[in-house]
């Protein structure tokens, strides 16, 4: 039997089909790159500790762009975060899960922070000092105190996902910089 056509009486065929409702995940275009960043490029799928690992993976790339200058590294740190916000939140809308594992690109604008008080505490390119980045940004991360915690727990969407590792990266740094410049560990890394 042949089905009747449903245009309505009007002859020209059925009407052309609707967008999507909002919240129907869009598995094309912007979410493929968002799902890109907010993933760090398949970084964030990797375990156990994904967060761990894009840390790790920022802090390697995070030094390449400090090797071209400290402004490469602060630009990149700016630039994640904005980026970062975004792909979050896109993300966000596609899975409906908020600050999954899997996204990283705040962790890797955390570190990045982090790392730019490298050159301000006078510890360059020093693997020590770059561990140090590491292990107290993880540490700030893992713990979440104070205001990180609260970001953590208080702010929704990209910007929540973001904010508490760009405070844990400052809180970071600033720790860094703050031991190197009291120790005096920056002028041993020097040769000052």
């Amino acid at each position: 039997m042949i089905k009747p056509r449903d245009d309505g009486g009007s002859g020209r065929g059925a009407p052309p089909p609707t967008d999507p409702p909002p919240s129907a995940p869009n598995r094309g275009g912007p979410n493929r790159l968002a799902t890109a960043i907010a993933l760090w490029f398949g970084t964030g799928l990797l375990r156990p500790a994904p967060g761990t690992w894009g840390s790790l993976a920022a802090t390697v790339m995070g030094m390449g762009l400090l090797t071209l200058g400290p402004w490469f590294l602060a630009g990149g740190a700016v630039l994640a975060t904005g980026v970062g916000i975004w792909a979050a939140a896109r993300y966000q809308a596609t899975t409906g899960r908020h600050d999954a594992s899997e996204v990283v690109v705040d962790e890797v604008a955390g570190q990045w922070i982090a790392l730019c008080a490298l050159p301000l505490a006078g510890l360059g390119l020093s693997v020590e000092g770059a561990a140090a980045a590491f292990v107290l940004f993880r540490l700030f991360d893992i713990a979440k105190p104070g205001p990180i915690g609260w970001a953590d727990r208080r702010l929704a969407g990209g910007l929540g996902v973001m904010l508490d590792d760009v405070l844990a990266g400052i809180a970071a740094g600033a720790i860094l910089w703050a031991l190197a410049t009291w120790t005096g560990l920056g002028d041993l890394a020097t040769g000052g």
